[in-house]
């Protein structure tokens, strides 16, 4: 694989990149991997400004100047207090939480919108201000409502004051990768960089025809075409050799040999 100075990346709450990461270092030991988190309302910032070379990202995006391909998709958790009657289940669906307080903008989840209790009695007071998962958190804890969360983010924030179960009946969410479609084109080794690190991501194998690692490595190799026509062309050399030292046995093995051969005839 060519040279590259590292591959940089950033990843939003509940994505744990570690086993991406380790394969890279198996695999791409030369090319270092610089990851570090950043939070989801920033989570494309550091890419379009050309700081990294690549972001795992929640769908969705808006994905102006960018290439962005979905990795997984994961279901989502309703976060409540501890002592909240949602801990007496394991899953619940979202018809459960009509006659809950979501710290959500009721049009992210439509599905709760559509048959909240408050909603329809025009009772739903306005959202507290939150500045990030943890102020909302801070408000679940205080009993003021409860928050739904895609599982890994749920996990990831997860406290001892509360209690989080799987929820049904609200659309799953998706993580993808994202990074600039620059207007240059990246170099060829940029670019079999950046394709080899989205291989390790969707899980093809080191040995993935699709890796560009793999073709460097095939293209490098001796074709097989050119040994066969080496072999033969060492045949063919051989076997002219060896009918001329035949021919040189017949004569006594040595120059000459013939015409003494028939010297002695005619004595």
């Amino acid at each position: 694989m060519p040279e590259f100075r590292e591959l940089t990346v950033t990843f939003v709450p509940g994505v744990t990149p570690g086993k991406w990461i380790h394969r890279w270092q198996e695999r791409m030991p030369d090319v270092p991997l610089v990851s570090h988190p950043v939070p989801e309302t920033r989570q494309l910032d550091s890419v379009r400004a050309g700081e990294v070379d690549m972001a795992f990202v929640r769908l969705p995006v808006d994905k102006t100047g960018l290439h962005v391909i979905p990795l997984y998709s994961e279901l989502s958790v309703v976060v409540a207090p501890k002592d909240h009657p949602i801990a007496a289940f394991d899953e619940l669906d979202v018809a459960d939480l009509a006659d809950e307080y979501l710290l959500a903008d009721p049009d992210d989840f439509p599905q709760w919108r559509d048959i909240s209790s408050e909603i329809a009695a025009g009772t739903r007071k306005p959202l507290p201000p939150m500045a990030g998962i943890e102020e909302a958190l801070d408000l679940v804890e205080a009993g003021l409502g409860i928050l739904i969360l895609p599982m890994s983010v749920g996990r990831h924030y997860s406290r001892k004051t509360l209690r989080s179960r799987l929820l049904h009946g609200v659309p799953e969410t998706s993580i993808g990768l994202a990074w600039i479609d620059n207007p240059v084109p990246l170099s060829a080794d940029d670019e079999a960089v950046i394709q080899e690190f989205i291989g390790v991501v969707r899980g093809r194998s080191a040995n993935s025809s699709r890796q560009p690692s793999v073709q460097a490595k095939q293209d490098a190799a001796p074709k097989k075409g050119a040994k066969v026509a080496k072999s033969s062309t060492q045949a063919r050399t051989g076997a002219a050799k060896g009918k001329s030292s035949g021919a040189n046995l017949r004569g006594g093995g040595r120059p000459g040999g013939k015409a003494r051969a028939q010297k002695r005839g005619r004595r």
